[in-house]
């Protein structure tokens, strides 16, 4: 049996998603005492029950008991477990450490690890950086917040191998550990309804730069006051990108074209031959350039990739052209930050499909751009009064010419889109509510979108 920091412990995991279950097969598989724990009868998890029966692991279905804690050498929690979870504030009343799937990851990976965060922005730059060093043949894993948990595949990474990580503020809020390359996006107000202030939510995002040694290298947005205040945590290099000027060390945007300057000045494309659309998806280009320039990867192999990358799932994707009207999927908007970003892409007429269930955000900036960007909105889910109370009384002069639609379910919203647009329109899903109030994830509301618009073809 392999020799490992969680041999011989006795580990407690809450929940059996995809996250618990990936560290449960792993630390048994190492030799831990594995103790699962759900809120879910057995009858909700024949799935996981299934997929980890042959290995020795008790289970403690239906409550999280104190007990759980006697003698346990860590409690390993998912992102979407609080700390405010009674049974986790015993854990630290105790002193038993806490851990996740991808902290534990962490602390084993013999690859070139790089790790990004940020408020918006992180799943196309976390996958656009994978494509980069495929294209240069390098053997690369992209997960973390994303995909498959990489814990599950550790056995077969080697120490030429690229680990490229999306990492999130609940995931990173427990971490001590931190990548040999990592970088910060932008931060902007999200999660307060699970971090209650900004301040906790900017130290669960440090983290990501906390555990750097001087060897180490950190990429920040030089635009972004909340990434750039950072600065002061960083020990090793320090890499800046830009879209406004250009930067001591890193990349930047000057005259329509992206520039890495690594020593030499070295023009990496220009921007009308980036695929991804709108502006913000530039600050996403110049940061995968800097992760995978930082990592080693070829510049060709870069350009190559920012030039073939037509973006991610669920984000701004284009599911179908109907009667002239295109739909757009960007289920993945959970914040109004994102929806802005959004909105900034087009510049055809835009209807507007938002709502979802609340996060604490803060709405201002969001009503006055729907306002005056859109032309008509359709509000849907938990958010749809609040919304509609905001924008009715915004004070915005153009709100008297915005249709203004509110309705329950996506499937109405879709409905009531379709009968308002007219060829040359937009229809965009950029909900900026998660999707907790009707579906599993944003994924599962992006597909349910995608089934909506193909149902449309299908009838023509």
């Amino acid at each position: 049996m392999m020799q490992d920091p969680l041999f011989d412990k006795r580990i407690v995991i809450l929940g059996l998603a995809r996250q618990g279950t990936a560290l449960a097969r792993f630390a048994a598989a190492v030799g831990a005492r594995v103790v699962v724990s759900d809120m879910r009868p057995p009858e909700k998890l024949t799935g996981p029950l299934q997929e980890l029966a042959d290995l020795p692991i008790e289970y403690v279905l239906g409550q999280h008991p104190f007990s759980l804690l006697d003698g346990a050498d860590g409690l390993a929690i998912s992102g979407g477990v609080s700390l405010e979870m009674p049974l986790v504030q015993e854990a630290i009343k105790r002193g038993v450490p806490l851990t996740n799937d991808s902290q534990e990851f962490m602390r084993r990976c013999k690859a070139e690890s790089i790790g990004i965060t940020g408020s918006a922005g992180k799943t196309t730059t976390t996958a656009l950086t994978g494509v980069m060093s495929q294209m240069a043949g390098r053997r690369t894993w992209v997960g973390g917040n994303i995909g498959r948990p990489l814990i599950a595949d550790l056995d077969k990474m080697g120490p030429d191998d690229v680990v490229v990580q999306e990492l999130s503020s609940f995931q990173l809020e427990i971490w001590q550990q931190s990548p040999h390359i990592a970088a910060v996006l932008n931060i902007t107000p999200n999660h307060l309804d699970r971090h209650k202030t900004m301040a906790a939510y900017v130290q669960a995002k440090a983290n990501i730069l906390r555990y750097q040694s001087d060897e180490d290298i950190a990429i920040l947005s030089a635009d972004d006051p909340g990434a750039r205040a950072l600065s002061s945590l960083v020990r090793g290099q320090l890499r800046l990108f830009s879209t406004r000027y250009p930067v001591k060390e890193g990349a930047f945007v000057h005259e329509g074209q992206i520039w890495l300057r690594n020593g030499k000045d070295q023009p990496v494309c220009h921007l009308d031959e980036i695929k991804l659309p709108g502006a913000h998806n530039v600050a996403n280009v110049l940061a995968a350039t800097l992760l995978a320039d930082s990592a080693g990867i070829p510049l060709d192999a870069i350009r190559k990739a920012i030039m073939s990358f037509g973006g991610v799932e669920h984000r701004l994707e284009l599911v179908d052209t109907v009667n002239g009207v295109q739909y757009i999927n960007d289920s993945i908007a959970t914040a109004p930050e994102r929806v802005l970003a959004a909105l900034n892409a087009y510049q055809e007429p835009l209807i507007l499909l938002a709502g979802g269930r609340d996060k604490d955000m803060i709405w201002d900036e969001w009503t006055k751009q729907v306002t005056t960007r859109c032309k008509a909105v359709i509000l849907f889910g938990d958010l749809a009064e609040m919304l509609e109370r905001r924008l009715m009384s915004s004070g915005q002069s153009p709100v008297s010419t915005l249709s203004i639609t509110r309705v329950h379910t996506l499937a109405e919203a879709v409905n009531a889109a379709a009968s308002l647009a007219v060829s040359g329109d937009i229809v965009l899903l950029s909900p900026g509510g998660t999707s907790y109030d009707a579906f599993a994830d944003f994924e599962e509301r992006g597909q349910v979108f995608r089934e909506l618009v193909k149902g449309m073809r299908s009838q023509q």
